[in-house]
């Protein structure tokens, strides 16, 4: 009985985008938009430092912006929580779990970079995959209306950003430096398109991402280039 009043709790109060954790400047902050942001924030700071800490607070980012996502009909980037969810756990068991050619001083898995080839697949991949997501968010509401009831927001532009977010996920989990170009494009994009959608806090939260994917990227090249020193 307990347990089911505090789940109703957590679902009606928590999770719900209609209520109101803070007021700033006007702007009434739900709980999940709060604490979902600030667990991205943090992340985001701790994987720019190359710091394996990163995946495991990432799994709170993403659970909660699961939830925020589906209130605000940015469906692309509710599956796309699910996809870093699976991630986060693995990109954690992979920067800890290095083959003996792979590890750093610490242990760790290693910056490296991308081929050339790689990331002309992986830009082709983005394109195709934007132009085929958003065809398909666009008609989410009339082939599963009991779930979808009102039709997607941006469809094409929240495609991009679910599909450049896959690729630069991707491209973290290996410790490829080139990931962070890829969360620069992402989070431009996702800047204007969560303060198109009225979601504030989270807007000027991606609008930080962008200066801390610049800073991630500066930092990983420093950490590569050390790898060169030492040898």
């Amino acid at each position: 009985m307990a347990q089911s009043l505090i789940l109703k709790l957590v679902v009606e109060h928590f999770l719900d985008i209609d209520q109101v954790f803070i007021h700033v400047l006007g702007y009434g902050m739900s709980y999940v938009e709060f604490f979902g942001t600030l667990a991205g924030l943090v992340a985001v700071w701790l994987a720019a430092r190359g710091h394996a800490l990163s995946w495991p607070i990432g799994l709170i980012n993403v659970v909660l912006l699961f939830f925020l996502f589906y209130q605000v009909q940015l469906y692309p980037d509710m599956f796309l929580q699910v996809f870093f969810f699976i991630t986060n756990v693995a990109g954690w068991w992979r920067w800890k779990n290095p083959t003996t050619e792979e590890a750093d001083s610490k242990f760790e898995l290693k910056v490296s970079f991308q081929s050339k080839s790689i990331r002309l697949f992986t830009a082709g991949i983005v394109l195709l995959g934007t132009v085929l997501m958003g065809m398909a968010a666009a008609r989410l509401h009339q082939w599963i209306p009991a779930l979808f009831n009102l039709p997607s927001a941006f469809p094409f532009a929240d495609s991009f950003v679910t599909i450049t977010s896959i690729a630069a996920q991707y491209w973290m989990l290996q410790k490829k430096a080139e990931c962070w170009i890829l969360w620069i494009l992402a989070d431009v994009v996702a800047t204007v398109l969560y303060f198109q959608k009225g979601i504030l806090f989270l807007s000027l939260e991606y609008l930080v991402f962008c200066f801390l994917a610049l800073a991630g990227y500066l930092n990983w090249l420093r950490i590569y280039r050390s790898y060169q020193s030492v040898s």
